[in-house]
């Protein structure tokens, strides 16, 4: 049976929870609503279970650890203007915005806590 449920999940598109926090950050960066669109475009259809598989299509994603020992993925966005992390459960295809902050933003490491 357990196999069976895999097979179902992995015909799923990706869940991206948190487009929210993408709109209220292009409204305020106007350039960045180009990308973060794309970005979330091509998440809904990835086929991503490792980050590995996600460099394939944004080389430059990192894995990053945080404070509490969770690991989180940061995108370059808009030609390394922005950073946009996220949260990736490579199991259940689901993606958890996190925060999506400037360049200066992000190396103040404040996210991280």
């Amino acid at each position: 049976m357990l196999d069976f449920q895999q097979a179902i999940r992995h015909n799923v598109y990706v869940r991206v929870i948190g487009l929210k926090p993408l709109r209220e950050f292009w409204d305020r960066h106007d350039e960045a609503e180009t990308p973060l669109r794309l970005w979330y475009k091509t998440t809904k259809n990835a086929a991503w279970s490792s980050l590995r598989d996600v460099r394939r299509t944004y080389p430059q994603a990192d894995g990053v650890k945080t404070e509490g020992g969770e690991v989180l993925t940061v995108f370059n966005i808009g030609g390394n203007k922005f950073r946009l992390v996220v949260r990736i459960r490579y199991d259940y295809k689901l993606i958890n915005v996190r925060s999506v902050l400037t360049h200066e933003e992000y190396d103040e490491g404040k996210w991280k806590e």
